[in-house]
């Protein structure tokens, strides 16, 4: 049952949002600026991997915004924050992906939720097609080519090559944290593994240690957690886990 007494910490909330958007923000202006072929291979990957990371973080954000609970009773600066990071994410439109959320959480693994493939081919390739539908269109394509298109013209210009710093900056992490949010936080809690719970939800958690499971996608992992407490920041999911948490 969802603990609807839980109240979250908006200080501290708000504390590692401000940590992790400017932590993007600032090695977003260094990423712009270095010369990537004066770096060894194992520091551009380690780079992306960092990136990568942070630019979970927003999603992750803006996820927690969508439930108010970035900053549990202020309406205003959850949608603000949400629609800047989203922005900042892949020119996501808030209201959509908010929208598209809630009918998740309503009416999970059902044929009404966006983020579920509930036909009877459930390939990870149909249902990753089906998720990325339900989020990629004209105009959302449209917002993210302006943000890449702003990118390029942020680099040094110094650069000679400033595609492949903003793809090794923006656009891999990108592509590999929607493989984070897609994989960890929404097909291997919600596949169903059985033919007999093909009709009854039955939402997982991943059994990964805190520490992997903040590296996987902020805790999302702990997905069972996450819809019995919609209400709890990403921060509280361990503890909610562990049963340690007080509320």
């Amino acid at each position: 049952m969802p603990n609807d007494g839980l109240k979250p910490s908006a200080q501290r909330g708000l504390q590692l949002g401000a940590l992790i958007s400017v932590s993007w923000l600032v090695t977003l202006i260094i990423g712009l600026r270095i010369e990537l072929n004066q770096l060894h291979p194992l520091l551009i990957t380690s780079w992306i991997l960092c990136r990568s990371f942070l630019h979970t973080g927003l999603f992750i954000l803006a996820h927690d915004a969508m439930h108010n609970s970035l900053a549990p009773g202020h309406a205003l600066i959850n949608q603000r924050i949400g629609r800047v990071c989203l922005w900042m994410y892949a020119g996501l439109n808030y209201d959509v992906c908010r929208s598209n959320h809630r009918r998740h959480h309503l009416m999970p693994e059902s044929e009404a939720d966006p983020d579920f493939c509930p036909t009877n081919n459930r390939s990870v390739v149909a249902w990753l097609t089906r998720f990325l539908r339900n989020y990629l269109n004209p105009a959302q394509l449209s917002r993210l080519i302006l943000v890449v298109m702003v990118l390029l013209l942020a680099t040094s210009s110094d650069q000679n090559h400033p595609w492949i710093t903003v793809s090794v900056t923006y656009l891999l992490p990108l592509l590999i944290s929607t493989g984070q949010l897609f994989f960890v936080g929404t097909y291997l809690p919600h596949r169903k593994e059985n033919p007999k719970e093909s009709h009854e939800v039955s939402i997982k958690s991943l059994n990964l240690h805190p520490f992997v499971s903040l590296l996987a996608c902020y805790h999302f992992g702990y997905h069972r957690e996450h819809h019995n407490n919609p209400n709890a920041p990403w921060f509280l999911l361990p503890e909610l886990r562990t049963g340690q948490c007080i509320h």
